[in-house]
Formats: structure tokens, C-alpha cells, sequence
């Protein structure tokens, strides 16, 4: 435009979907993110407020990451809003709806508006993928067992980063409806990286001899529901679902105990979430090989003897970097609605 500004450029769920880059970049977005967050990063708890309508909720997500630049041109500045209303399924409508707003971090002014659905499916999976490459243990003599528990949205967006980074390992998926843990395993089967995949018709069983267990299940009253024991003593357990399936106990007698941001997570336990839980060793970022020495950390970053539990909450900062990437890939190609 003449006098400099730009257009607001709106991305629906299509548009998004069409513009997400590949497994190896998503995970290199999420790898950003989790470092940004040890001192880049600008990131109050969740605000909300709650609409009528049991378990109904209206969350933003505020976030700022500092770029290199001093006049804040490299910068990220946006939110992400995301409500959601369990009583839509019964009016044949998505639970929950999520929108994206991208500023430019010098002036304010709205760049861009992007469907939030598969930003977080996809951002969230690859967060667990940068935990999977960091700490997942390759063993010789056999193939890698992972587990997954809960076949939703979240399955078939974390299936292509463990496949990727996981190829010949064993996946076993459990759901409480056993037609979509088969589905997601037979589209795991189709894409020929895993030596081979099923189902178990109990969450134990698919746990007990996993060197991997994602927990994906969707909330619920019942929390914390599996024993402690039930998982290998150096299992690594990706926690999606908050305390859904891990107890406090497995936390507290963890080798390592990480989150995405700790702010969030005491603000979650402080509203009666992960009751029992102990504070964490740490973000996941500050054990992503930093580039100064964490004071408290060990040198070298040696691979725990034992279990390892990284629990991510879901933070607004790693929307916005992904946002960032499909933005300017929108920019690139012509996609998406220009508003003026």
C-alpha cells in the first residue's frame, strides 16, 4: 500500500492445513518456541472467563517474543482466543473454537487472523516431538515400544512426528472406543514406519511395557487416573492431557520432571489441577543444549536413569511462532482472504 500498511490477511482451517510445513520444520518451530521461553519470551497465565453452559470457557492467550533487533522489528506480538463449549456436540458442532491474531511488533497494527484448530493440533504434537528426540532411549536389541493413549485429534496429529522421529517402533493405541484406537492404527500401519501397531482394549495393557507413552486422552472429572506403577521404571511419558492419566506420584518420584513454562503450571495447580504434583526440575527449554550454562543443570545433559515426565500445558507463544511461519508462507504463495 502506498502510505506502507498492510493488509489484514485472514487464513481459514483449509488455508492453514494447505500452508503447515513439514514434520522436521514443525519440530524446529516447536524447538524454537521451548527455548524462547527460557528468556525471549513475554507470557502471562491464561486469562478467561466462563460463558454459561457447563464446563463452557473463553481463554486468551497473550504472548511477545524478543528478536534479536533492538527496535523490536523482529519481534512477536499476538494471541490466541480459544473457546469452547462441551454441549456443541450435541448441536452437531465443534466443541471448541480457536483463532490465532498476529501484530506487527512496531506499529500494532493487525497482520493477520488464522484458523487456531490446526495450529494447536500441530503444535502440540511437535512439542512432544521435541521432547521424543531429546529423550526417548534407542535400545539394540529390539524396537522401541510406544504407546498412546487416547485416539482423537491429537493421535493423528502426533502419528507422522513419532513416525518420523521413532521409524520401526512398535505403537500400541488405546481409546475407551475401540473403533477410533483401531482407525488411528490402521492410518499408523499405512504409512510404513512402524514395524508394527495395534490396539489394547486397557490402558494398562498398552502402557505396561512402553519405553513412550503419550497421554492424549480428553478431559474429564477423572483425573490422575492411572497408577504409578503401571509405567516402565525408565519410561519416557509425554503428558498431553495435564494430569489426566498421570498421577502426582509419578511426577514426584520422576529421574526428571519438566513443563513447557512454569508459570502456567503453578497457575493450573493453584486452580486444583495436578493436585499433589511437585514443582517441576525445570521448562523443557532450559534442557535443550542452551547456549550458556544453566546454573543447577548438570554438564552435558546426561540422559536420566529413569523416568522421565514432561507435562506441556499448551502455551500461546508456540501458537504464534507457528502462526509467524504459515503468515509468511500465506505471504509467499497469494493465500488466504486480504481484509482491508
Amino acid at each position: 500500500m502506498p502510505d506502507g500498511r498492510r493488509t489484514l490477511r485472514y487464513l481459514s482451517a483449509m488455508d492453514v492445513e494447505a500452508l503447515m510445513p513439514p514434520v522436521v520444520e514443525r519440530i524446529a518451530l516447536a524447538r524454537h518456541a521451548m527455548l524462547a521461553l527460557v528468556a525471549d519470551a513475554e507470557l502471562p497465565s491464561k486469562l478467561g472467563v466462563h460463558p454459561r453452559g457447563p464446563d463452557s470457557f473463553a481463554h486468551a492467550m497473550p504472548a511477545l517474543l524478543r528478536g534479536a533487533d533492538e527496535s523490536g522489528s523482529g519481534d512477536l506480538v499476538g494471541m490466541k482466543w480459544v473457546v469452547g463449549f462441551p454441549d456443541n456436540r450435541r448441536r452437531g458442532l465443534p466443541a471448541i473454537h480457536g483463532t490465532v491474531l498476529l501484530n506487527d511488533p512496531t506499529t500494532g497494527v493487525p497482520l493477520s487472523m488464522l484458523d487456531a484448530g490446526a495450529i494447536t493440533a500441530h503444535r502440540t504434537a511437535a512439542v512432544s516431538g521435541v521432547a521424543i528426540a531429546r529423550w526417548a532411549r534407542s535400545i539394540a536389541d529390539r524396537p522401541l515400544r510406544v504407546a498412546m493413549l487416547g485416539a482423537g485429534v491429537q493421535a493423528r496429529s502426533h502419528l507422522p512426528v513419532v513416525a518420523h522421529l521413532l521409524p520401526g517402533s512398535r505403537l500400541t493405541v488405546h481409546d475407551r472406543n475401540r473403533d477410533r484406537a483401531e482407525a488411528v492404527a490402521v492410518e499408523a500401519a499405512a504409512g510404513a514406519r512402524f514395524a508394527g501397531t495395534g490396539t489394547a482394549s486397557d490402558p494398562i495393557e498398552a502402557i505396561r511395557d512402553a519405553d513412550v507413552v503419550l497421554t492424549l486422552v480428553s478431559f474429564g472429572p477423572d483425573r490422575q487416573s492411572l497408577p504409578a506403577d503401571a509405567f516402565r521404571s525408565d519410561a519416557l511419558v509425554v503428558a498431553v492431557d495435564y494430569d489426566m492419566s498421570v498421577p502426582a506420584s509419578l511426577a514426584s518420584e520422576a529421574a526428571l520432571f519438566l513443563v513447557d513454562e512454569i508459570g502456567q503450571f503453578r497457575a493450573n495447580r493453584g486452580a486444583g489441577l495436578f493436585a499433589g504434583y511437585p514443582d517441576p526440575a525445570g521448562i523443557i527449554g532450559e534442557w535443550l543444549e542452551p547456549q550458556a550454562p544453566v546454573e543447577g543443570l548438570p554438564e552435558g545433559f546426561p540422559a536420566p536413569d529413569g523416568r522421565v515426565l514432561v507435562t506441556h500445558l499448551g502455551v500461546g507463544l508456540a501458537d504464534l511462532v507457528f502462526a509467524d511461519a504459515l503468515l509468511r508462507a500465506a505471504e509467499q504463495r497469494g493465500v488466504g482472504v486480504e481484509l482491508p
